[in-house]
This record gives structure tokens, sequence and C-alpha cells, in this order.
């Protein structure tokens, strides 16, 4: 197939028009020996450029000839596929849209003859379908063989669109139910004595239990065992267990042919902790005394799927009172919302904006609304208990629980959703739910959607449509799902009209006046004291809130912080008589999410935005240490103690937070501070040392319950990284190392023992879901890393230091200091280490070039991808790591010589600094207001967003809310970011000249 010099064949420009992108390495395919009978028939170009990949499809074909045996079985599937459209358009739809189908296609060459066959039972294949076709799988490697065979059907009718997005749903839990019956049969006959002594029933739960599985998802399940009659309860139980352990394992563990998928148990009462098989009494007793909220949630998609199917449903008849009457649990709403808050807040916020299923918007947003409906209404509504997701919404709808155009909508968009999940899993059958972030990934995913005109500008449009879509409704349903009645404004009595109160929302900027004034009529509404106080408060509030990028945020929030709070005689009393008190909590309402959120995890927090400001200034270290050891010792076990010490840390970063956005927008009687050092020395002062603080309590809380009131070793907790350098954000991890000493008498396995034990159950303690936020522990700048023990003693730190450490250790090592635990232990390691950072002679040339190469590696390998490093507030030009290391750098050469020098704080090390000579008052000056600006937009990210960042939103309101906090008005986000792009590249200038010239 060759053209003349300089011109393209006709097949380059026919493959160029059929959707390939490498026509070339097409036409040398097509030109391979398997295709060379078929390569000039248009009904295979036709049919290749239908594929979501054409390439793809083209390269799985070619591999699916190469692996068939033998030149008769090669022609036999070529006829067949000229010859067969159904086949065709299956095959090579499956080959264009799962590189993993192909794989398996290529490893057993013979499976796409299940392909061939087109009859009506073909087209929504059920549970026995699904048995037959693993019927002959005697083991696990033979199981998966049979689930792929069976999945390569399912997906072939789903990339033709002979079953839509929930048929393929259904039919995945069904083969998902076959497989687990198969796997169980497997366990059974490898141990048929337990198989005899018990009664075993697998119950799914989630998508599975749902009807509703995705192509590669944890499958979740609980069982439920019971004795056979005559056998012993406990020795059925063992034999139960080891049934269902081993068929988890059989579906899970992966062998040559890979793994089908995890089998999840965690669900079952008490998670992991709790036995893996309980009998039905055991599980009752569980949920009518200790279950909580979220755990009938999950029960609302329970089904039997194998073993025992008649105990199953004795199980499911059990249960189904508790679920459905556990929408009179007390706080029953706030939970499920707060579940979903969390699971949001949990997102790392470089994967956000692709988050699919669990991100704003996403396809968890929709069922959290589904199933809180449910719960509520299906108490006395036996229609809307159906455990898959579109199921239910029909029946909310048909029940008047949800406007008909609204559940269009969301079934539309949820429909569409599942279909991109669908799709990015199939690829490469991962369990995944990011949207890819390579054009090439997004043009397949929406060619596979039938978006074949500019494939991915239009997925990505529809995507965001979509999702906008799910998160406008999933406020309106999950947030205000007829649950509250809106009272109207008493005639004569109101202060704002209802005109009156629109005109001025929409003259104040509010986006949505028609719900700020559904909030200032539940607000304001009625003949009470309390709505007699707040019409009064109102008008003020309102131009307060108005003076924020997110006015509409601030009202909603203070609707809730009165619902809260409004029944407290001293609430609304400190409102209206305290100005302060009032103005301070628009600003903290309508600044972004964060202070929001620590609010309403204790609204009566809001009491210290009184007492004329003071109430706001942060509480010395030693203060909060005192509160935090009382109440562990007021405590009757260490989770207590903790949760107590959690809750304090909950409120401290509020009264931080607070001070930090009043003193940023100022008030009407004390204007914005001026220096911006003086508010980031502020946050990072009072995090680390409210970080410290918590670390303390925590520790005695674990050695008081575990030891009593001595460790058998000396204990000290070093504050590293930011943390030494009491510079934390409130998104920060505490960067630590632990350094113990066994006391006199005790072994060192004892003593080495008790030190990890303590080590593991603060970090456990500090992490438990709770509505405080998480305090996690890093340990990663410790000797050897991550590979290290996390524990030393110091002896063993003294002798890995002088023997093995690397220059990056000994650069770490300048912020180290005692922040917890035993005194003199803790002075003893900084003067152990103090020669290590501040060597008498300095770092020679060769380590410095060392920890320039050090800098360069981890800017190339943690700048996240697609970002702009110039607005990056960490690792950009002339961010936080250009000016911390270049101060770190005159620390390691000139430390020993000069005493100011020797500090953890890189504002203090940067005056020393300028104040010896070794840097210009210019140079000094330029590298401490980039740095000030880089450490303020990184607080000003985790206050608007409620998560940390590094880089600015892009989020227009966002964008605009951290405008406001750096002092930057309405419309000049524009402006912000010239400046902050002009300060970063003076420091840049200054870096290149200290850092990378010599110093």
């Amino acid at each position: 197939m060759t053209s003349a010099p300089g011109r393209r064949s006709s097949t380059f420009t026919r493959l160029l028009r059929h959707g390939f992108t490498d026509p070339s390495a097409a036409e040398r395919l097509l030109d391979s020996a398997g295709l060379a009978l078929v390569r000039n028939d248009p009904v295979l170009l036709d049919a290749l450029g239908a594929t979501a990949d054409p390439d793809l499809a083209l390269r799985g074909l070619v591999r699916l000839l190469e692996a068939q045996d033998g030149p008769t079985a090669r022609q036999e599937l070529l006829d067949t596929l000229i010859a067969a459209k159904p086949l065709r358009d299956r095959l090579l739809g499956v080959l264009g849209a799962s590189e993993a189908l192909a794989d398996h296609l290529a490893r057993h060459p013979s499976d796409w003859q299940a392909l061939v066959t087109y009859e009506p039972r073909d087209l929504h294949r059920g549970i026995e379908e699904f048995e037959r076709g693993l019927a002959e799988a005697t083991d696990p490697v033979s199981l998966r063989v049979a689930y792929r065979r069976c999945l390569l059907s399912i997906a072939a009718r789903d990339v033709c669109g002979t079953i839509e997005v929930a048929q393929t749903a259904a039919e995945l839990a069904d083969l998902a139910t076959a497989t687990l019956r198969a796997a169980l049969a497997l366990a059974g006959a490898a141990a048929p004595e337990d198989a005899g002594l018990c009664r075993l029933a697998v119950i799914a739960l989630g998508k599975c239990g749902g009807h509703e599985l995705n192509y590669v998802s944890d499958v979740d399940v609980v069982f439920v065992g019971e004795a056979v009659d005559g056998a012993d309860e406990d020795k059925a139980l063992r034999a139960a267990t080891r049934l269902a352990a081993h068929m988890m394992r059989i579906c899970s563990e992966t062998t040559v042919e890979g793994s089908i998928w995890p089998v999840d148990a965690n669900l079952r009462p008490e998670g992991r902790n709790g036995p893996l098989v309980r009998t039905l009494a055991s599980h009752l007793a569980y949920y009518q005394r200790w279950a909580k909220t979220w755990e009938f949630q999950a029960l609302l998609k329970a089904r039997p799927v194998a073993g025992d199917l008649a105990l199953g449903e004795e199980y499911v008849a059990a249960l189904q009172p508790l679920v459905w009457g556990a929408a009179e649990r007390e706080n029953f709403v706030a939970d499920v919302q707060k579940m979903r808050r969390r699971v949001v807040e949990n997102i790392p916020a470089a994967e956000i904006d692709r988050q699919l299923k669990l991100g704003p918007g996403g396809l968890r947003d929709v069922e959290f609304a589904v199933q809180l409906l449910q719960l509520v209404h299906g108490r006395s509504d036996a229609s809307l208990r159906s455990g898959t997701t579109l199921d239910a919404l029909k029946a909310l709808a048909a029940g008047g629980y949800v406007g008909r155009a609204d559940a269009a909508q969301l079934d539309d968009a949820y429909r569409f959703l599942r279909s991109m999940e669908h799709r990015i899993q199939l690829h490469r059958l991962r369990r995944t739910h990011l949207v890819p972030d390579d054009e090439a990934d997004l043009r397949r995913l929406g060619r596979s959607l039938d978006l074949r005109t500019d494939p991915v500008a239009t997925l990505t449009r529809e995507w965001k449509r979509h999702a906008s879509v799910v998160r406008r409704l999933h406020e309106k349903l999950f947030y205000r799902p007829l649950l509250d009645a809106v009272a109207a404004l008493a005639p004569g009595e109101a202060r704002l009209s209802a005109e009156a109160a629109r005109e001025r929302l929409i003259a104040l900027g509010y986006a949505d006046p028609a719900a700020a004034l559904r909030h200032l009529e539940a607000l304001a509404s009625g003949v009470t004291r309390k709505a007699a106080i707040q019409r009064t408060l109102l008008p003020v509030l309102l131009g307060w809130f108005a003076d924020s990028a997110d006015p509409d945020a601030g009202l909603l929030t203070f609707r809730k912080v009165s619902d809260a709070l409004g029944k407290t005689p001293w609430y609304l009393r400190l409102l209206r008589d305290e100005g302060a008190a009032a103005e301070n909590l628009a600003r903290v309402l309508s600044a972004g999410r964060l202070a929001p959120d620590l609010l309403m995890r204790a609204p009566e927090a809001v009491a210290l935005l009184g007492d004329g400001g003071g109430g706001l200034q942060p509480r010395p270290r030693a203060h909060l240490e005192q509160e935090m050891l009382a109440a562990v010792r007021r405590a009757d076990n260490a989770v207590q103690g903790v949760t107590a010490a959690r809750g304090v840390r909950r409120r401290e970063l509020f009264r931080t937070s607070a001070a930090d956005i009043v003193g940023s927008y100022g008030t009407e009687s004390q204007p914005a501070e001026a220096d911006q050092g003086a508010l980031v020395d502020l946050v990072g002062g009072a995090v680390s040392d409210l970080t410290a603080a918590t670390l303390a309590g925590t520790l005695r809380a674990v050695v008081r319950e575990g030891w009593g009131d001595t460790l058998p070793t000396r204990f000290a907790i070093i504050g590293m990284g930011r943390f030494g350098g009491h510079e934390l954000g409130y998104g920060s991890d505490a960067d630590v190392l632990f350094v113990h000493e066994p006391r006199d008498g005790v072994d060192e396995r004892e003593a080495a023992e008790a030190a990890n034990k303590v080590v593991a159950e603060m970090r456990r303690l500090l992490q438990i879901p709770s509505a405080d936020p998480p305090l996690l522990i890093d340990a990663d700048l410790r000797p050897e890393g991550k590979s290290g023990p996390l524990v030393r003693t110091l002896k063993s730190y003294e002798a890995y230091y002088r023997r093995w450490s690397l220059v990056w250790e000994r650069h770490a090592l300048l912020r180290a200091e005692h922040v917890a635990g035993d005194e003199d232990l803790g002075r003893r390691f900084i003067e152990m280490v103090d020669p290590l950072r501040y060597p008498a002679a300095g770092i020679d040339e060769e380590a410095a070039r060392e920890i320039r190469r050090l800098k360069a590696r981890m800017e190339s390998e943690r700048l996240p991808r697609g970002a702009d490093p110039k607005l990056h507030a960490k690792l950009g030009p002339g961010g936080l790591s250009d000016v911390e290391w270049t101060v770190q750098l005159l620390q390691l050469r000139h430390g020993a010589r000069e005493p100011g020098l020797r500090t953890t704080r890189t504002r203090q090390a940067l005056a020393a600094a300028r104040a010896a000579g070794l840097i210009s008052e210019d140079d000094a000056s330029t590298l401490d207001e980039a740095w000030v600006l880089a450490t303020r937009v990184r607080n000003a990210v985790m206050l608007v967003r409620g998560r940390a960042g590094d880089t600015f939103p892009t989020v227009p309101r966002e964008l605009g809310a951290v405008g406001r906090y750096l002092g930057y008005g309405p419309g000049h986000a524009g402006d912000m970011l010239d400046a902050y792009r002009r300060t970063a590249r003076r420091a840049r200038s200054v870096v290149e000249e200290l850092f990378y010239g010599g110093l």
C-alpha cells in the first residue's frame, strides 16, 4: 500500500475520516497478514470507525487474530466478522472501548464466540443465565475466566446500546450474585465438613444490593450464620466464618487471571473489629442498641444473594422495621447531612474537580438525597422502599415528594454520570471514579457516549452541565427536602415587606434573592420575641453579608446558626447588645467554608465573637495544654479524653480563623490589619501551639489508659517542618519525630514496644471520624524516611545521625523543636542535633549542590500536573519553597557563627540574616513579602474552600473570596493575580542570585 512521495494515500485519508488518530500505524496493521484479505472491505472500516477508539479496536482485532489457533480459526473469525453485523458491532465495540477485555480475548482467543449468539434471552441476561455461564468453573482461576467471558457479553451489549445504563448496572449486579454463589460453592466443596455444620447467608449491600453495580467495584456484603439442627452454635459460627473468608479470598485474590473484585464486609456491625459472621439474633441486638444512623442508611439496599436465601430473607425482614424507623432517631437529618459533608471533605484537593462519584454534583449527591427522602417518607409509604436509586427517584416523584421536573432532570443527569463512570472503568477494568485528564482518554470516553462532534469539548460541557444540575437539585432536595415549613411574615409586623426585601437583596448583590428571602421569612416571621430581635438585626446583617464574595452563603449559614441557638437565652442578646459580635459573625459566616463549618459543629462558639474582640485573641499554649490535660483527667478512657481534646482544638481553630478573617476584613470600628505578616504570625503561632497542646493531651490520655501515671520509657515529640517552625496553616499535617529513652531498669524491648504502642494509639485517636477535624501525624522526616522505625531511642538517633545522616536529613533538622512529652529528653535531643544543623565549618559546596538538586527534584515531582507554576504558592517561582530553602541554606552555612540564625522560624531567621549582613535589606524585604503573601494565599484557600490548596481557586466566586481576604474589592481578582505574579517574580530573582548563585 504505497503512495507517491509527499502525498498521502487514499487509505490514510479514509482512516482519518473514520476517526483514527494514528492513520500511519493503522495502515501498517491493515497491511498485516491477518487482515490482508479484508483490509479494503468498507464494512470493516465503517465498523471500526463506529467504535469509541478505532485505533484501539484495530490493535485489539489484530492481537485476537494472531492469537487464533491456526489459519482455519483465523479465517472463521474473519468470515463471521464480515458476514454477521451483530458480532461485528459487539466485538469491535468491545475492542474499541476496553483494553482489558481485549487482553482477555488475546489470552482466551475462542471467547469471541460468546458474542456470536443473538437470541432474545441474550438481550437481558439474569442470574440464571450467568449461573450457567459460570457452571463449569472448578477453581478460582477458571472462575475468573468464566466471569470475564460473562462480563464480555454485558460490555458488548452495553457499548452497542442494546441495553441502557440501568440495565447494564442490573446485569452487573446479577453477574456478581452468580459469582458469589459460585465462589461460595467452591468454598463449600473445599470444606464439606464446614458446609454441613452451618447455614450461611450472604447479604449484598451497596450497589450490588441495589441492583446498580459498576464494572469494577467493591462488592459490599454482610454474613448471617446459624447452626444446623443439632450442631453446636460456636462451632457452626467458626465454620461459617471459614467459609465466608474463603469465599471472599476466591473473589478478591489475584491469580494468573487477575482478580474479580474485592468483597468488602466492613459494613458489618462493628466494622473490621466485629466478627465476620453473626447469628441473626446478634445482628438484631446490635442494630437495636448500637448502630449509627449511617448503618441504617447502608441497610436500605440489603438483599440476600447467596447461600441460605431463606435465612437471608429472615434477616431482611427482621431489620426492615429498624431501617424505616431510623428517621425517628434524634439528629437523624443532621447525621445524614454530616456524613455527606464528611465524604466531600475527605476528597483530596487535587481530585475534587475530577471526582465523578464523590465530588460536588457527583453520583453520591443524587444517592444521598434520594436515600434521605426515602428514609424520611418511607416510614409511611412502602412504595419508596427500593434499593435502586432510579426506581426510588421515580417513586418519590410519583408520590409527590419530589417535583416531577426535578426528578426528570436528576434521572437524566444520573444516567449520564453513571454512563461516564461505566465507560471509564471499562477501559482498563480498574476501580476509579476520576474523569481522565488525558485528551486521548477523554476523546475515547466522549465517542463511547456517542458524542462524535468534538468529543472532548462536548463531553466536558455535558459533564459540567449535568454536575451543575445535580449540585443545584441536590441542595434543594438534600438540605431543604420538605422537612421545614416556611412561615409567612405576619401582616403589619415585618420591618421588611416581601417586595422590599427582594429589592434590597437584588441591590446588595445576592445571587439568589428568592432563596435569600425564604431564609429571611424563616428567621423573621411570627410574633415571638426571637422573631422581633431578628427583624431588628437583619437589615444591618444583610449589608455586612453583602460586603463579601458570597452573601448568599453568609445568610444561609446565619440561618443555620440561628436555628441551632435560637432557643438559648444569650445568643440573640449577644448579637443585639454587642455590635461587634453581630458584625464579626457576619464577616466570619460569609468569608468561606472553613470557619462556618467549624462553627456549625459547635455553634456555641459564636460567643467568642463578642467581648469587644478580646474573645478572638489566641490563647497561650500553656493555657491550652492545661485545659486539654484537665479534660483528659476527667475522661473515663482515652477515647473520651482525646474526643474532648479534639473538641477544644476545633473551638480554638474557629477562634483563630475568626480572628484571621476579622483582622483581614476589618470592621466598621476597626480597620483591617495593615501588617499582613502579623496575621500570618498569628495563624502560624496559634495553630502550632494548638497542635502541640493537642498532642500533649493525646499523649497523656494514651499513657494514662495503657500504663497509668508512668510510661516505661521517657517519651518526647519533636516538631518538624512548619510545625517546628511555628508556621502551621489551617490544613497542615503535624510533621514530627518520636524519641524515647527507657527508664532505669526497663528492658529496651519493653520500652520500644510501649513507645510504638503510644504512637499507634495517638495516630488512631486523632483520626477517628467525628465532628471534629482530624489531626494527621506525619513522621516521614524521620531517619530513613518511611522505611525507618517510627520511634527511636535518643542513642539510636545519635548513632544514626553520626554515621548515616544525609544532607536532606540535616537540612530537615533545621526545623526541629521539642513540642510535647518529656522536656529533658526533648532538650537533649535538640542539643544532640544542633551540631548537625549548625555545623561549625558550615557546609561545603558539594552539600550545597546536593541541596539544590533536591529542591529541583522536589519541584519537578510534586508540582501538580497542569498547575500554573507561577501561581503555585508553595512550589512555584518565588513561592514558599524558594524563600525557605534560601533562608535554610544561609542557616546551614552560617548558623554556627551567627546565633540569631539558630531559630526554626523562617521570618526570624531572615531578619537575623539581614542583621548579620548576610543579605541586603532590600533582598530580605522582598523575600519576606513573598513568603508572607504565599502563606496568606494558602490560608485564604483553606478558609474559602474548606480544603487545603496551594493555588488560587478557579471558581470565580471562590477566587473573589480569596481576593476579599487579601484586601481586593469585587471585580479585582485579576489585579490580585497580577500582584502575586509581580511579588513572586521579584522574589525569584533574589533566590536565583542567593540560592543558585552562591550566597
